[in-house]
C-alpha cells in the first residue's frame, strides 16, 4: 500500500462509529455512490491463500445512467400545453413539436439523465400529457 493509503487506514482506526458512520454519508454524497447497493469484488477465501472466491449472488448490479423519455398519449384539449413545453425542452421548432404531440408514442429526449428525466417528466405531466422514463 501505498504510504497515503497507510496514513487513511491508521487515521480510521483512531475515530468513532458515529464519526465512521458520517463519513460513509460524505463519501456517498461527494462521489454519488451508495455504500450498501453491493460490493465492488467477492470476499477473499482465506482457506485458498488470498485467493478471490466467486459466488453467483456477489454480481455487480449496473445501475442505468442514461435514460429516454416517451410520450405517450397527450389529450386533445392539452395539445398546445404539451407543446410548449416539448419546445422548451427540446430545441424543436413550433411545426416540428406540433408534429411530435400528433404521432404519440414518440420519443421526445434520448439518453439524458435521471435528474434530468424525472424534472422533464413531471413538467410534462403538468402539462397534462402521459409519460414514460425508460
Amino acid at each position: 500500500m501505498s504510504s497515503k493509503v497507510e496514513q487513511i487506514i491508521e487515521t480510521l482506526k483512531t475515530i468513532s462509529l458515529l464519526e465512521a458512520s458520517e463519513l460513509i454519508v460524505k463519501i456517498e454524497q461527494t462521489f454519488g455512490v451508495d455504500a450498501s447497493v453491493s460490493r465492488l469484488a467477492s470476499p477473499v477465501d482465506s482457506s485458498n491463500s488470498g485467493s478471490v472466491t466467486s459466488k453467483p449472488e456477489d454480481k455487480v448490479v449496473e445501475e442505468k445512467t442514461e435514460f429516454n423519455l416517451i410520450i405517450k398519449d397527450v389529450p386533445t384539449a392539452k395539445r398546445i400545453t404539451v407543446i410548449k413545453v416539448v419546445r422548451t425542452l427540446t430545441s424543436l421548432g413550433l411545426k416540428e413539436a406540433k408534429d411530435l404531440i400528433e404521432s404519440v408514442p414518440k420519443q421526445v429526449l434520448e439518453g439524458i439523465s435521471k435528474e434530468k428525466a424525472e424534472e422533464s417528466k413531471k413538467l410534462l405531466e403538468d402539462a397534462g400529457a402521459v409519460v414514460v422514463v425508460e
